[in-house]
């Protein structure tokens, strides 16, 4: 049976950057297209469905993180920055607008394709058995819709997951009732072990808390327990 190859956009403003990866991804099993800045990427996605994103954030005019916030305003389809700045905020930043994943500059292109295949497999993992992967989850007073990545609150209003947010949720909701660590936590949704003093999931726990209605502070849901990690206090149900 033939598999219809993952498409790939690589928006760099780079012309040696672009052709480089597009002849490695493509070399790979990938389709693979080029953007040099963010109105060349609107004109794919006018007519593309790409199944992943590679975005410079150093861009001229519109950079990195404004194509992140346009692209989640409407879709969900998963994000890999690239940043040659050393500044971690650059980092959280792009974790915080929705992104799924970052590299930094210079990289080695083994390492882009590791955490391409990395974000692929965890989008596009299938329901299996298990409460944490039915389609339809209940804990605490919400469920997760894992078709549509959407939050449903008591009222049955919905709100969408970036990738990111969906991906942790998943973690916690696949142990629940289990202290897991930070590295732990970073492992289980990004797929590789978390950087030396990385602390992108403290930022990632703040953000998914907020989308519960909770903070750090009176969090019920997903807690703080000092020293060891963080907490889903809360039993898990399938519905469907």
């Amino acid at each position: 049976m033939t598999t219809t190859p993952a498409t790939l956009i690589v928006v760099d403003d780079d012309p040696e950057i672009r052709e480089l990866l597009a002849d490695y991804l493509g070399r790979h099993g990938y389709r693979a297209l080029v953007a040099e800045d963010a109105q060349e990427l609107r004109c794919l996605l006018a007519r593309e469905a790409p199944d992943l994103l590679i975005v410079d954030i150093m861009l001229p005019g519109d950079d990195g993180f404004t194509i992140c916030r346009e692209v989640r305003r409407t879709s969900e389809v998963p994000i890999i920055m690239l940043t040659a700045s050393a500044d971690e905020m650059d980092r959280i930043l792009g974790l915080e607008l929705g992104a799924d994943d970052y590299l930094g500059k210079p990289f080695n292109p083994r390492e882009l394709l590791a955490r391409i295949k990395a974000v692929l497999r965890r989008t596009r993992s299938t329901a299996h058995e298990g409460p944490a992967h039915a389609r339809l989850v209940a804990f605490g007073d919400w469920r997760l819709d894992r078709v549509t990545r959407e939050l449903i609150d008591r009222h049955g209003e919905r709100s969408p997951l970036s990738g990111a947010d969906f991906q942790l949720l998943q973690v916690f909701l696949e142990h629940p009732e289990q202290v897991l660590s930070r590295e732990a936590l970073f492992d289980l949704s990004r797929g590789r072990p978390a950087p030396p003093l990385d602390r992108s999931i403290d930022v990632h726990v703040c953000r998914l808390r907020q989308r519960l209605g909770e903070d750090a502070q009176h969090s019920q849901l997903i807690r703080t327990v000092r020293g060891a990690g963080y907490v889903l206090a809360s039993q898990v149900e399938a519905l469907q």
